[in-house]
């Protein structure tokens, strides 16, 4: 059986982080491994507290894990700390051809903070030459230092982010936008990260419809544990990130409602 590793923050109610994730690659058949990041202490609505893994907590587990588990794709979502990003980009440093994607978890919904500031630089370095990285508007905004203010900033952010992280492809989620949720995938010929700077670049805006009701809860880790998954199995990239949109927004035509109001994704 293929294997994916997620290496994330924790979500006590399962929505989100690395719960979600592993619940994610269970509906893909993809046998899935974890090494959290961070506790937290959340209900779904909001982020109430998080507290880092010690780093060399952190280093060892994944050390451990990844010798005796030869994930065929990772993917890496909350890292709380500077200390993390740098422990993770060590850990990941002697494994070659697995292909990784990064969804740079840098704030909750709720506005608090999951990676300290001084950590982003740190961040820019695990990303550089990666297969995919998945940033929503706000956090687009913060990796490029600027306002996008409309669509075609956003494209502007994405060949940035790509072409100077050398990455794969990006896939900018447009959540956060007016109207229909589109998201826009630029990437390289081939999907290959880090390739010849003339290397052909395609841009794509993907439909998306924004479905009635609430915010739901973890859509962002579940998309990218998706697309993990998907690669996981060997599928080209564009179709692992097509699949998993797809996923996704019958998990969240499906949603499940909690006592507080909060709504959580049905992986099944």
């Amino acid at each position: 059986m293929q294997s994916a590793l997620s290496i994330a923050g924790s979500d006590p109610t399962g929505g989100a982080g690395l719960q979600a994730d592993l619940q994610v690659f269970h509906a893909f058949g993809v046998h899935g491994a974890a090494v959290p990041t961070a506790l937290t202490i959340q209900d779904g609505l909001r982020v109430h507290r998080m507290l880092p893994v010690f780093p060399s907590v952190l280093l060892e587990q994944l050390r451990t894990t990844l010798d005796v588990i030869r994930p065929t794709a990772i993917k890496i979502g909350m890292l709380a700390t500077d200390d993390s990003v740098r422990n993770v980009l060590l850990a990941l440093a002697p494994i070659g051809g697995t292909r990784v994607v990064i969804d740079p978890v840098l704030a909750a919904s709720d506005g608090t903070p999951l990676l300290e500031r001084r950590a982003h630089g740190s961040l820019r370095n695990l990303c550089h030459r990666r297969c995919l990285l998945t940033p929503n508007w706000p956090e687009a905004e913060i990796l490029v230092k600027g306002s996008l203010a409309r669509r075609r900033d956003g494209e502007r952010a994405a060949r940035e982010l790509l072409e100077d992280l050398e990455l794969g492809a990006v896939l900018l989620k447009g959540g956060h936008l007016e109207g229909d949720a589109d998201d826009l995938l630029v990437m390289r010929a081939a999907g290959t990260s880090g390739g010849d700077a003339d290397a052909g670049i395609t841009s794509e805006w993907l439909p998306g419809e924004r479905l009635p009701g609430t915010p739901v809860h973890g859509t962002g880790c579940a998309l990218s544990a998706a697309i993990a998954a998907g690669l996981a199995l060997g599928r080209p990239l564009r179709q692992a990130i097509l699949d998993a949109r797809r996923y996704v927004r019958h998990a969240i035509g499906h949603a499940r409602d909690l006592p507080n109001g909060a709504r959580i994704l049905a992986f099944g």
